[in-house]
């Protein structure tokens, strides 16, 4: 394939050399002409390892070469990938100086040719950004509609500085954002050899994605560091703690607990974080990420609750107030304070969980019912057909399967809130709502 390559800094220099080393022919381009003559004498102009070879051996085989000039890179090839820094303002926010000026380049260039052409973000940018920015300049500059006269895709990188030539090549995934299926297809070409999973999803996914990863791996760090502070200030060996940490790949390294939804509850979680920061307290030690955690928590509590109130409706059926599926225990269930906070509010609420019954349950959790929530008791009703009939709003607080099949039954009138994504679509028919989706 014939590729342009707009950015010969790290992530350029290195697609550019990897690409040309599988076969295709890349054109570098870049306002830098030091950074062209390096390209062009066969030299890196970045230090990363075993990339200095890879780059002499493209240019001397003839499949890579570098040039200032956009339309003679946009002429000869099919496809364009933007790797243009996007550096942080004071504010925080992303400078698309960079990226502007390449997609104008670009559009100026497209003028000129007939051919279909994809051009490709492996930059790092916001959410948005594509559909608002990238796609107008491009569209402005070159008077085509994009997935007609030009493809756009979103492709991010997810190379490590000082292993990136062995992350190009064995990467934990290979995202493509695409405008159009056509797009998609050319771009995918060109990772077709790589033992890595493709997934091809919308542009404003693959932007997401990115940030997704980096701000997760940034999460981790900081998650480690508090663990060790607290660990070294009562004489543990941290590293000990987080190798047997990391055994657990069922639930501390996989999946789980990673889907978006409602607060977290229960007799564990919420009570070893209160101990927990109340030790690193008592002994001098800041973790403001631990500290978070809980009022993090409370915002979910504070948008369900939201969710429900903004529907403008006085009579609320919640089918599920357990912590989770599949228990009685209500200590600390966050759907618990939903309800007690519309009951303060004066709506009318019904209630229904097959797994809380009074009149079967025991020990403490019928202990905390009948004594920390009698009002709440009250609420109940035995089957979940009578929440239906009595509610304008219908909460799904937990994730009992049983509650999918109650779906078709709602009227049009009526409105769903879902906080655990009982579907993963859209129900027909249905005023429906998810909490973070």
């Amino acid at each position: 394939m014939k590729i342009s390559i707009f950015g010969l800094g790290y992530v350029g220099a290195v697609s550019a050399g990897c690409l040309a080393k599988n076969g295709n022919t890349v054109i570098g381009v870049d306002p830098s002409s030091s950074k062209v003559d390096l390209i062009n004498e066969g030299r890196t102009p970045i230090i990363e390892k075993d990339i200095d070879t890879i780059i002499s051996n493209a240019v001397e085989a003839g499949k890579l070469s570098a040039t200032q000039d956009p339309k003679e890179a946009i002429a000869k090839t099919d496809i364009s990938l933007i790797c243009v820094g996007t550096p942080s303002m004071p504010n925080g926010s992303l400078n698309l100086s960079y990226v502007r000026n390449v997609c104008e380049e670009i559009g100026e260039a497209l003028k000129e040719k007939a051919s279909f052409h994809v051009v490709v973000i492996r930059s790092t940018m916001l959410p948005g950004t594509m559909l608002n920015v990238v796609i107008p300049t491009i569209e402005k500059a070159s008077g085509m509609v994009a997935g007609e006269g030009f493809g756009i895709c979103g492709n991010p990188e997810f190379l490590r500085e000082s292993t990136a030539v062995f992350d190009f090549y064995n990467p934990p995934k290979t995202v493509i954002g695409e405008s159009d299926t056509k797009s998609g297809d050319i771009l995918s070409e060109l990772y077709a050899g790589l033992d890595a999973p493709l997934i091809r999803t919308s542009i404003e996914t693959a932007e997401m994605v990115k940030y997704t990863d980096n701000v997760w791996h940034a999460l981790k760090v900081g998650f480690a560091n508090e663990i060790g502070s607290i660990c070294k200030s009562v004489g543990i060996d941290s590293h000990e703690v987080m190798k047997i940490f990391f055994q657990d790949t069922k639930l501390n390294i996989s999946p789980y607990y990673m889907k978006p939804g409602f607060a977290f509850g229960g007799s564990c979680l919420p009570k070893d974080l209160r101990a927990l920061t109340y030790k690193a307290k008592s002994m001098d030690v800041n973790v403001p990420i631990l500290n978070s955690i809980l009022p993090s928590n409370q915002i979910q509590v504070d948008r369900g609750f939201q969710a429900i109130t903004s529907k403008g409706k006085k009579k609320i059926g919640v089918l599920g107030f357990s912590f989770k599926s599949g228990t009685d225990d209500l200590r600390e269930s966050p759907i618990v304070e939903v309800i007690e906070r519309l009951l303060g509010k004066g709506y009318d609420i019904k209630i229904f969980d097959n797994n809380v019954n009074i009149a079967k349950i025991v020990g403490a959790n019928k202990d905390f019912i009948l004594n920390a929530i009698p009002h709440i008791s009250n609420l109940m009703v035995n089957t979940p057909e009578e929440i239906i009939e009595h509610s304008e709003v219908v909460v799904i607080g937990n994730g009992a399967t049983e509650f999918k099949e109650l779906i078709p039954k709602l009227s049009k009138e009526q409105t769903m809130i879902d906080l655990v994504r009982i579907v993963d679509e859209h129900p027909a028919n249905t005023n429906y709502d998810g909490i973070n989706w």
